[in-house]
């Protein structure tokens, strides 16, 4: 029997998120996956990540919800490491739920600076390093393109790894200050 997770990045902070829920714990073979996914652009495995995913929807939290009425939004890169990397892993993960669940995907957050990679950062660094990063889309990716309308709306904030939940933090309070979302729920392929 599974004992409900309690997560010691969490406690006692004051998140803009309301819960975060990761399919698995990022370990072995999983998080080789995700590895090779992210930093080797092996797209073929966005099915199975996406499986994990879908296992976080079943959480009786969001079981009960109608997810139809919510929309996925993606962690977003900085402009120089997505054009690195030739993709965005989170954006990637939201595409391929929709298509599984029929729940929108949108890409409304940006990331206004390059910032150090927080695998590498402590707790108390994370904080620092992200702090004013994220923002609201402000330009318009495609001719006729509008932000779509998030007011009083709930999203599910889309991640591969959950560690600290600093990033997904920032993220749920540019959407929830300067979008008017009503609730973020963070789900993620796995936790750290």
């Amino acid at each position: 029997m599974e004992r409900p997770f309690k997560c010691s990045n969490c406690e006692g902070r004051r998140l803009a998120f309301a819960f975060a829920i990761s399919g698995y714990k990022a370990s072995g073979p999983l998080r080789e996956m995700i590895h090779r996914f992210k930093y080797s652009g092996d797209l073929t495995l966005r099915g199975v990540l996406a499986d994990a995913l879908l296992r976080a929807l079943e959480d009786p939290r969001l079981a009960a919800e109608n997810l139809g009425g919510w929309v996925l939004v993606p962690v977003p890169l900085h402009w120089w490491r997505q054009m690195r990397r030739q993709f965005n892993q989170s954006w990637e993960l939201c595409r391929e739920l929709s298509l599984r669940t029929g729940i929108p995907a949108v890409q409304v957050l940006t990331r206004r600076r390059a910032t150090m990679a927080q695998a590498r950062l402590s707790r108390k660094s994370r904080l620092e390093n992200l702090r004013g990063v994220f923002a609201l889309r402000r330009e318009l990716p495609l001719p006729g393109w509008r932000r779509p309308d998030l007011k009083g709306k709930n999203v599910l904030l889309v991640d591969d790894v959950l560690t600290t939940g600093t990033t997904t933090h920032e993220c749920a309070r540019v959407l929830r200050r300067e979008a008017g979302v009503a609730r973020v729920v963070v789900i993620t392929v796995a936790r750290g």
